[in-house]
């Protein structure tokens, strides 16, 4: 298993990161939530993995925090829950969010993730909540972009690409962040932007 990779950035998208390890570059998918923390493109990272393997794939998927790991291959444990849902839902909430929904058995708000309809929302509340109680959901906070009507500009193309590439459609995906905006003119976090989104649907 491959526990972490530590290395240099030398790409980032709001869906993955690619990272130089000893002349090596490792693609690896990542949560909005991660985007938002990643450090400048040539900078020294080191993203937590889960080495995900299939019969027609390997994939590497990465977090800042070693909660979002846990909570993404506590997740995968759950019948009919696979890592595009997963990565889904550590896009809409933080793990320690996530944690008191499934703990409050709030399905309805559980099917604001994209994937998520009712009956897997109760199934996640039932298989998950011994387990997401039992884990330890201390996070670094995020940090918000900084800067004016650009860095704004940049954090809402960076999420619609993000809800874009968790299922909803462009029209969705600017309907709900004309919505988000409008209701949160300050707003410059491209990571908050993709989650208060997700809530709009």
């Amino acid at each position: 298993m491959i526990a972490y990779v530590s290395g240099k950035l030398i790409e980032k998208k709001p869906t993955a990161a690619l990272v130089e390890v000893q002349g090596i570059g490792y693609r690896v998918l990542i949560p909005t939530s991660t985007f938002e923390m990643l450090p400048g493109v040539g900078e020294a990272i080191k993203l937590y993995t889960h080495y995900h393997v299939r019969e027609d794939a390997h994939t590497l998927f990465g977090f800042a925090a070693e909660a979002e790991r846990a909570t993404f291959e506590v997740m995968l444990g759950v019948s009919g829950v696979g890592p595009k849902l997963a990565l889904a839902a550590l896009s809409a909430m933080r793990p320690a969010e996530l944690r008191d929904r499934v703990l409050d058995g709030d399905a309805a708000f559980l099917t604001s993730i994209p994937g998520v309809g009712r009956k897997t929302a109760e199934r996640l509340i039932i298989e998950l909540r011994d387990r997401l109680a039992s884990l330890d959901l201390l996070e670094a906070g995020a940090s918000p972009l900084s800067g004016g009507s650009d860095a704004r500009a940049a954090a809402r193309a960076d999420a619609l690409a993000a809800l874009e590439s968790l299922g909803l459609s462009r029209a969705v995906g600017e309907r709900s962040l004309r919505k988000v905006l409008r209701d949160n003119p300050g707003l410059q976090s491209a990571d908050e932007l993709v989650r208060l989104a997700l809530r709009e649907r």
